[in-house]
């Protein structure tokens, strides 16, 4: 038995090493060469639970980020409905593969554990795509209010509508934690880390380009303006190399 033992010793090393840990995010899949963009289950608590999440793995064109991004917002056909209740931000809802938001208890996790950098994808429907990156980007705790971060903003053609949120709480319509003395997201038929209210709505309802009320829709103000619901927007972080 001693033999055994002594035995199992000297192997559990190789054992160990041999045992990955579960991929973290997107960038670990990347890292261990999955390279093709699809749903992938990460692991933002550190644990074997899984979360789905879509994975951008290819090098955009004239983008030097590279591939590993983890979507954790996406809006482009309307198919789903995103004025939610609280609970449901927090945890999570959608389909990966289509519309969906990753939850704010998984981006406050993930942000927690590595520094990251967002990318925030827009198309307008004439066909036009941009882009605006920030160079950090975080999310603090359900006790904070899930307080977004940002900083080191670079602009890419989409403006910078999201600076105004900096130090801001996230706020639903059944959870006002905005700086306005009404509610934001009720006002604006959508939720995010609004200030007093709008310069970007990507969780607003979903409309087609142009319409006759300020800040109603899926808008992002430095890019075609407040009054203007984009075809698509797509919010994705990466860790910082």
């Amino acid at each position: 038995m001693k033999r055994v033992a002594l035995l199992l010793l000297l192997f559990l090393p190789v054992l160990v090493e041999g045992d990955p840990s579960p991929p973290f995010d997107c960038k670990d899949h990347y890292a261990r060469g999955d390279r093709t963009s699809q749903v992938y289950s990460i692991h933002p608590d550190g644990t074997n639970a899984t979360v789905q999440a879509f994975c951008e793995m290819a090098g955009c064109e004239n983008r030097e980020e590279g591939g590993g991004w983890t979507v954790f917002q996406r809006r482009a056909d309307g198919t789903l409905n995103f004025y939610r209740p609280w609970q449901q931000y927090k945890d999570g809802f959608g389909d990966a593969s289509g519309e969906y938001w990753l939850g704010l208890e998984s981006l406050s996790q993930l942000t927690s554990r590595k520094r990251y950098q967002l990318r925030v994808d827009i198309e307008d429907f004439d066909g036009s795509t941009v882009y605006a990156l920030y160079a950090t980007f975080s999310v603090g705790s359900e006790d904070e209010g899930y307080k977004l971060s940002i900083s080191g903003f670079r602009n890419r053609g989409a403006g910078d509508a999201l600076s105004y949120y900096n130090g801001m709480k996230f706020s639903t319509f059944d959870k006002d934690q905005d700086t306005w003395h009404g509610n934001c997201a009720a006002a604006n038929i959508g939720a995010f880390w609004y200030n007093r209210c709008v310069a970007a709505n990507p969780n607003g309802v979903y409309q087609w380009g142009p319409n006759d009320h300020d800040s109603i829709g899926v808008t992002w103000s430095t890019f075609r303006g407040g009054r203007y619901s984009q075809k698509s927007i797509t919010m994705l972080i990466r860790p910082v190399v």
